[in-house]
């Protein structure tokens, strides 16, 4: 969503107001959980939903 976006993960982190580090654990695919408004701020900002961006994984 980002590359659709033209947008960079520096840019998204500034935008929601989440560390760099936060936002890598996220589209490393590393984050065992994300709050729900981290979410919503993240899908506003990329105009997308949420199963845009995540992927169900039944191996973790």
């Amino acid at each position: 969503m980002l590359a659709r976006r033209k947008m960079s993960l520096t840019e998204l982190s500034e935008k929601v107001g989440l560390t760099m580090a936060n936002l890598s654990v996220l589209k490393t695919g590393k984050a065992k959980a994300i709050r729900f408004s981290t979410l919503n701020s993240i899908c506003d900002i990329l105009d997308c939903q949420p199963g845009d961006i995540l992927e169900y994984n039944s191996d973790t």
